[in-house]
């Protein structure tokens, strides 16, 4: 019997309804079969709520079923945001030649060196691509060039932020952040800096 939540199959049902939150949250993707798919892409490509999209592909992303591998493409097209494009990649793998990966790692290098220049503080979406199911999990699964490249830069970047952006938080395995320091304590760290430097 299927453990997909019917909730998320009722294209009638408003999203913002917050059994529909908790149904997807809840959701595991050991609980998914390729049935289910169809929803989360229809979900996935009609919400406006970001996080409901970053959590889609986070249950995807280690999926093998054929049809997913458009879903990958547009997903990695679509987003903006750096690290859910890194777990659209990191879906898109499963699928693709090196060679094609690192066409698309090329041009992600260049739009993180403009991020640098844009937001120089920009310590979330860092600390995102960095988390151990984003960028160092496709260096140590498939050990391609390109994404030991990519890593490194962001690695660099991530250096030349002052101190007080570094370190607050991180993500495990699972993409669940995991907190370095409390609220307050980053908070202070980045009111004082900002204080200081009059910026």
């Amino acid at each position: 019997m299927s453990r997909f939540p019917e909730i998320l199959s009722d294209e009638k049902l408003n999203e913002r309804h917050i059994d529909f939150r908790n149904a997807l949250y809840d959701l595991s993707s050991k609980d998914l079969a390729p049935d289910n798919f169809d929803s989360l892409i229809r979900i996935y490509t009609t919400t406006k709520q970001i996080d409901y999209r970053n959590r889609i592909l986070k249950l995807l992303y280690d999926q093998t079923h054929p049809k997913l591998h458009s879903f990958f493409e547009l997903a990695y097209k679509k987003e903006r945001y750096l690290d859910m494009k890194i777990y659209a990649l990191r879906g898109l793998a499963l699928f693709s030649e090196e060679k094609e990966m690192e066409k698309l790692v090329n041009k992600l290098k260049g739009t993180l060196t403009k991020r640098e220049q844009t937001t120089p503080y920009n310590y979330q979406e860092y600390e995102l691509l960095r988390g151990k199911n984003a960028l160092p999990f496709l260096v140590e699964k498939y050990k391609y060039t390109s994404f030991k490249d990519l890593l490194e830069q962001v690695n660099e970047q991530y250096e030349r932020m002052p101190e007080a952006f570094k370190g607050h938080f991180t993500t495990d395995e699972n993409g669940d952040t995991v907190q370095l320091k409390t609220a307050a304590e980053s908070s202070k760290m980045i009111r004082d800096f900002f204080d200081q430097n009059k910026v």
